[in-house]
């Protein structure tokens, strides 16, 4: 934790999402000016999803308001203090020199637009564009130009116990930013994999071994190691070029580590055990996996199937198969596909879907039906 920092600000990047979306949405709801709240910093190691969850956050207002969001992101570690104050000029009697306003500043200003303004390693960035970014920050104003009303400022660091290039942020400072700590967790990296549409091998590989998903160590020299980051980049991988782990193992072991690919090559294997997806979606008869590895892996190829294949008759027949698998991954599953928002509708018709749904003690409502 942070020094300064209380615990309770630190918090998964899911839950700083829903804290963030809910204040920003409440405030625009409302009418209030943006500027009434704080400038926000994300602290975090590497990879950890910050930027992730700044396009999550215009996500959310997008959809909860039905305003456009722009998103500039500008990554300090790259700027210089011009690029953030502007080119001075004559001014037009040439006896006052003026700034050109900077191109992250020409921000669409209109009721029915919402801008974001992220500055991401504002700490890793020289003091002289420190500075500048600091009195964005604070005063939403860099020199003579000034950030439209209806901008939401967010900047993200790492912290100076992650060794990566960072300074302390002074006192006077940290004191008017409202400051949340990012740690990892799996259970909401799951939640938004499974959203996202993340390979399942990969998803299915971090639910057996959920510890895998963070691999940062300041201890060591490695150039490659696991984080969120990294995971989303092996998805893509196995997404867009082959789903053969063997065949692209140097490009994942590039993006998380020789040892952490291996385990994932071999987990790899427990995927010539699953039956037949596409013949459950089908109607026909497949025996249930007994093995835990093997079940994790069948549920991740379900859901992900579920995506492309949800015809009524195809939903129902996947529902009784999953009913008969054991009730912890009966619910992991039944949980995951109402995640996905256009089979939800469906799921709610089918007497079984419908029929677990109440046990548990949610309402159709709450998903938009």
């Amino acid at each position: 934790m942070i020094a300064g920092i209380k615990s309770s600000s630190t918090m998964t990047i899911g839950r700083v999402v829903g804290q963030l979306s809910d204040a920003y949405i409440t405030l625009i709801k409302n009418g209030k000016p943006l500027r009434r709240f704080p400038s926000v910093m994300l602290w975090g190691a590497p990879g950890v999803g910050k930027s992730q969850g700044v396009r999550q956050i215009a996500s959310a207002i997008e959809e909860q308001t039905g305003k456009r969001v722009d998103v500039t992101d500008v990554r300090l570690l790259l700027f210089n203090p011009v690029d953030l104050r502007g080119i001075p000029t004559a001014n037009a009697d040439k006896t006052l020199a003026v700034w050109l306003k900077p191109k992250i500043f020409q921000m669409d200003d209109s009721d029915a637009v919402i801008n974001i303004l992220f500055l991401d390693e504002i700490s890793a960035a020289p003091q002289s564009v420190q500075a500048a970014a600091y009195q964005i920050t604070l005063d939403r104003t860099v020199g003579e130009h000034k950030l439209p009303e209806n901008c939401i400022v967010i900047a993200a660091g790492n912290r100076v116990t992650d060794r990566s290039v960072a300074y302390a942020m002074p006192k006077a400072l940290a004191n008017r930013l409202c400051h949340f700590e990012i740690v990892t967790d799996a259970d909401g990296w799951h939640e938004w994999a499974v959203q996202a549409g993340i390979h399942g091998k990969v998803v299915s590989f971090l639910d057996y071994k959920p510890g895998l998903l963070m691999g940062f160590n300041t201890d060591t020299a490695d150039l490659s190691f696991a984080t969120p980051r990294s995971w989303e980049m092996v998805s893509n991988i196995l997404n867009d070029i082959t789903d053969d782990v063997g065949e692209v193992l140097p490009l994942i072991a590039g993006c998380i580590g020789d040892r952490v690919a291996g385990e994932l090559l071999m987990w790899s294997e427990s995927y010539n055990e699953i039956p037949s997806v596409e013949e459950i979606f089908s109607g026909e008869e497949q025996a249930s996996p007994s093995r835990p590895e093997t079940l994790y892996a069948l549920s991740s190829q379900i859901v992900s199937y579920a995506r492309d294949h949800h015809t009524e008759n195809e939903l129902c027949n996947v529902v009784a198969y999953v009913n008969r698998l054991p009730a912890e991954f009966k619910g992991r599953i039944f949980d995951d596909l109402l995640k996905i928002k256009s089979i939800r509708r469906p799921l709610s018709n089918n007497r079984t879907f419908d029929s677990w749904f109440a046990r548990s003690g949610r309402y159709w409502e709450d998903y938009g039906l």
